[in-house]
């Protein structure tokens, strides 16, 4: 997914202050795994994906009230590269932000990552027609990993292992899109650019209660997609949400809604049905629109929050997809009552759109 993911990448990185009081790291990691077809039509795409990982983080210690909310995490940016080991999907080169969480006495680090992805071997309708998972050159990249971790085992070296989940998409920005999921085994070292501090809170800033009232929210997501139809065009898409939230407490917030969505891609789809395949008796002038009921939970990191959602569709008369939909991204408070945001709505692996947000919070 990938010029959207410079949005991410610019907010992450700009939204966290430079002192010297946060250390530098790198990891360095090689793995090895294997693709997880999600489709029968992707079983020519199997196959054993190697490739290397670096990250460079600032690790906190506790000058910024989120630090010690979160067990002291780290931030930074990652390189990916990823070969394929198959002819049709060939390599992937991904870059984007990161976070690091940390637990069990820091022995175990969970990753967080998420990127702009540049294949070598897209869809070509002539010279690479059976790549159905990349449509495009460039595509999102999300990453996911589970590392045991031991810091400073020979002066300021140390080793890591664990298991890495990436997930690479556009989106349906541009059909085909079938997108693809790989997981593989991780060893690899890091190392610490200056020595060890103690973490610890700062005494001096004010407590703050997170107890709020039910608070309303206003969301217009937009972007484009193109329909299962491979060239028919890309078409943008409106979708109006309207939802309560509740905050929980320094973390959590649960949210109830209802949204409407207009995908004008699904006016020439329906029309193309609804002649190429006459059995489904589907009328030409079937209505497009979707209506959606959804609940959904919102993490707060700081000025950042991730966003996970899952809906139903009350009103669908297409039923070109399954009833159950959901939603994951994050959010940037511009102000307290103002946000925007970046997510993609799925349904289960497929994705349907990279929705653009803006919002607001009263």
């Amino acid at each position: 997914m990938r010029r959207f993911y410079y949005l991410f990448l610019l907010i992450s990185l700009g939204c966290f202050s430079q002192n010297n009081q946060d250390t530098p790291s790198v990891s360095v990691t090689y793995f090895r795994g294997n693709v997880l077809p999600h489709t029968p039509d992707l079983e020519h795409l199997k196959g054993h994906p190697t490739g290397v990982m670096v990250d460079f983080v600032k690790q906190t210690h506790g000058n910024s009230e989120w630090h010690a909310a979160y067990n002291y995490p780290e931030y930074g940016a990652f390189f990916l590269y990823q070969n394929f080991n198959n002819p049709y999907i060939g390599s992937n080169y991904s870059v984007g932000a990161l976070y690091n969480f940390y637990f069990l006495n820091r022995n175990v680090k969970l990753l967080l990552s998420q990127g702009v992805a540049l294949t070598t071997t897209p869809y070509d309708k002539v010279e690479n027609s059976k790549n159905k998972a990349f449509g495009s050159k460039i595509m999102a990249n999300t990453n996911l990993g589970l590392f045991y971790k031991k810091e400073n085992i020979i002066d300021r070296f140390g080793i890591e292992a664990g298991i890495l989940f990436t997930h690479y998409s556009n989106g349906r920005t541009k059909s085909p899109n079938s997108g693809i999921n790989t997981y593989g085994l991780n060893l690899g070292i890091n190392y610490n650019f200056e020595e060890s501090k103690t973490n610890s809170v700062d005494s001096t800033m004010i407590k703050k209660t997170y107890k709020e009232p039910i608070k309303y929210n206003l969301v217009f997501r937009s972007g484009v997609n193109e329909s299962a139809v491979i060239g028919s065009g890309q078409h943008p898409f409106y979708h109006i949400g309207v939802y309560a939230d509740k905050r929980l407490n320094r973390k959590s917030a649960i949210q109830f809604g209802s949204e409407i969505f207009l995908t004008t891609s699904f006016k020439d789809f329906i029309k193309y049905k609804s002649i190429a395949y006459p059995e489904l008796n589907l009328d030409s002038n079937t209505d497009y629109k979707r209506v959606g009921v959804f609940i959904g939970h919102e993490l707060f990191v700081n000025r950042i929050s991730l966003e996970a959602q899952i809906g139903y569709y009350v009103y669908d008369p297409f039923k070109n997809e399954i009833p159950i939909y959901d939603r994951v991204g994050m959010k940037y408070y511009i102000t307290n009552k103002i946000f925007a945001g970046f997510t993609i709505k799925t349904h289960l692996f497929l994705a349907e759109a990279l929705e653009f947000g803006v919002g607001v919070r009263l």
